[in-house]
């Protein structure tokens, strides 16, 4: 028989094993920004949107919103020198793989910079050239999709810094 304490005892236990639920690791995670993160902000920002460009400064692309699979690619090939960066290279020295990971999911959930909505011949003359190619450059719609949103394996150019994407 059970004694009369015993649905206090349940209730308390299931309070416990509610509270050890509700703070562990992995849920903190997924609301806690990866500790990696303090290395990024400088330059790429907290929303990793890439605040002001510096005069003199490398472009600094905005990682917000882009694909977790290209981003986690692209911070393993750099901490692995395959990508070259004097900055990139010795910031991702020390951090391990799964931090990486982390750090990757976390930037892709960052809600992506919005385009500015601008009209020039130029602005006409890079959407012919997203859209249609040239002789010496293929279209980048087919790749990067008709928006700039991108796909997991390429990079979303919507919102991207004009110097980065010549840079690169």
């Amino acid at each position: 028989t059970l004694s009369k304490e015993a649905p206090a005892v349940r209730r308390f236990s299931t309070l416990v094993g509610m509270s050890l639920v509700l703070v562990s690791p992995a849920l903190r995670a997924q609301s806690t920004p990866p500790a990696a993160l303090a290395a990024c902000i400088t330059c790429h920002g907290s929303g990793a949107e890439a605040g002001p460009q510096a005069a003199g400064v490398p472009p600094i692309p905005r990682v917000s919103g882009q694909h977790v699979e290209y981003l986690a690619k692209q911070l393993r090939e750099y901490k692995a020198a395959k990508r070259k960066s004097d900055l990139m290279v010795p910031m991702l020295a020390k951090i391990r793989n799964q931090q990486l990971v982390d750090l990757a999911a976390h930037l892709a959930s960052q809600a992506p910079v919005q385009p500015a909505a601008q009209s020039s011949p130029l602005v006409e003359r890079g959407r012919a050239l997203y859209e249609q190619g040239n002789a010496a450059v293929p279209a980048c719609v087919g790749c990067h999709l008709p928006n700039g949103v991108g796909a997991p394996s390429y990079p979303r150019l919507a919102g991207q810094r004009q110097a980065y994407v010549v840079q690169q």
